[in-house]
């Protein structure tokens, strides 16, 4: 028989809070690792006052939703209340219906995956502020499902929901900027891919929430998600992308720490691997990694570590590999290289592409990518005054691309 998973919910939290294990939030907490552990069993005791209201604060939702049952009250679906609360909130409703309207069939797994797929691939060409209540309004539909379904219908429902509000997470940090509520969002994913018991989801989760601590130059707490990501890939059966996915991740958040020697030894790790290969097959998901993303992270990290021919060419040769619809990293890469002509004392070259970045960003927008050349033109201080920076900035603050940039 399958071992009780126990509180999933409270699991999912303390994890994607940082705290990586069970004594971590006990010490937070001040109380002892038994009383956690308590808590994350499968029939979680109410905390008291002072220190429910503590653990309220460090994870950020309310007990409800941490998968408590109020003493004396009212039995409800744990995940039900919880997760249609936080979504409400999330998506500014008034109110949402909870009141049970009878067993879902078989099919509407199917029908709630498809809308999942096609959110997956607008993802790339639909402008993220009008995806992104799409994907949120489709999210408070899956948790509307969830408790009206059963098994394997229930499963799907919740594997798919988890993906959903990784999706919202993913344009919330990546397109507009706002970290806190990706943070927030990714939770409720973490907690939905629990409920599924989707190990591999939950990898993916846990690696995205490492981008924040790495962002804010947090290396321990990057690396500690990184950890628990990394744990849940092992119970797979994970692939050779998604191992090789994880590496990236982590390089990414080394860079961004300033460890990039750490970060090209975890790429050539990666390399490694996808030249391996794995009998096992990448999650349909998987749809944002790549031979050819993995070089584009090592460009950006050999261009950090101040390796500008071997970050040139690098970058020339994702350049020349991405596909069409890859429209987002190519202004990603076009600011990278920006940045090493820059580096290189090449300002001509460094506008050129920064304006080709900016012709991309007029076609899709990607804060990254804006970013990038942001970041670039304050590199090329030293040379405002040439014509080719001035061109750069009659484009970079013309009326079209600072109202685009105000308005997301």
């Amino acid at each position: 028989m399958a071992r009780p998973a126990g509180n999933t919910r409270l699991k999912a939290a303390r994890m994607a809070a940082g705290y990586g294990s069970q004594q971590a939030l006990a010490d937070a907490l001040g109380v002892g690792v038994r009383q956690v552990r308590r808590w994350e069993s499968d029939t979680p005791p109410w905390p008291q006052p002072e220190v429910g209201h503590t653990l309220t604060r460090l994870l950020g939702q309310e007990l409800d939703s941490l998968g408590f049952t109020p003493p004396g009250g009212a039995v409800m679906d744990r995940g039900r209340r919880g997760i249609l609360t936080s979504t409400a909130v999330a998506v500014g409703l008034a109110a949402v219906p909870t009141q049970a309207v009878g067993v879902q069939p078989a099919s509407v797994a199917a029908d709630f995956e498809a809308v999942t797929r096609a959110h997956r691939r607008l993802y790339w060409s639909v402008a993220p502020s009008t995806l992104h209540p799409a994907s949120l309004a489709h999210a408070t539909l899956g948790c509307a499902l969830l408790p009206e379904t059963a098994g394997q219908t229930k499963q799907r429902v919740a594997s798919a929901l988890a993906e959903t509000w990784l999706l919202a997470g993913r344009i919330e940090f990546f397109d507009l900027r706002d970290a806190q509520r990706a943070q927030q969002t990714w939770l409720r994913a973490l907690q939905a891919a629990g409920e599924a018991d989707d190990a591999l989801m939950g990898a993916a989760v846990l690696a995205h929430t490492a981008f924040i601590p790495a962002w804010a130059g947090d290396r321990e707490a990057a690396v500690e998600r990184m950890v628990a990501a990394r744990t849940y890939a092992r119970r797979g059966p994970a692939s050779a992308e998604l191992l090789a996915w994880l590496d990236a991740v982590e390089a990414e958040c080394e860079t961004r720490c300033g460890h990039t020697r750490t970060a090209l030894h975890l790429i050539g790790h990666a390399e490694g691997v996808l030249e391996a290969g794995s009998e096992h097959e990448s999650p349909e998901w998987l749809d944002w990694f790549s031979p050819v993303r993995l070089a584009a992270f090592k460009g950006n990290t050999q261009l950090r570590a101040g390796h500008l021919p071997q970050a040139r060419t690098t970058l020339v040769g994702v350049l020349n590999a991405l596909e069409s619809t890859e429209e987002k990293q190519r202004s990603v890469i076009l600011g990278d290289l920006a940045a090493v002509e820059a580096a290189a004392g090449a300002p001509e070259a460094a506008c050129g592409y920064a304006v080709e970045a900016l012709d991309q960003l007029e076609r899709t927008w990607y804060a990254m990518g804006m970013d990038r050349v942001r970041e670039v033109r304050r590199t090329l201080a030293p040379h405002q005054h040439e014509p080719c920076v001035r061109e750069l900035d009659d484009r970079l603050y013309g009326w079209g691309t600072t109202v685009s940039a105000l308005a997301r």
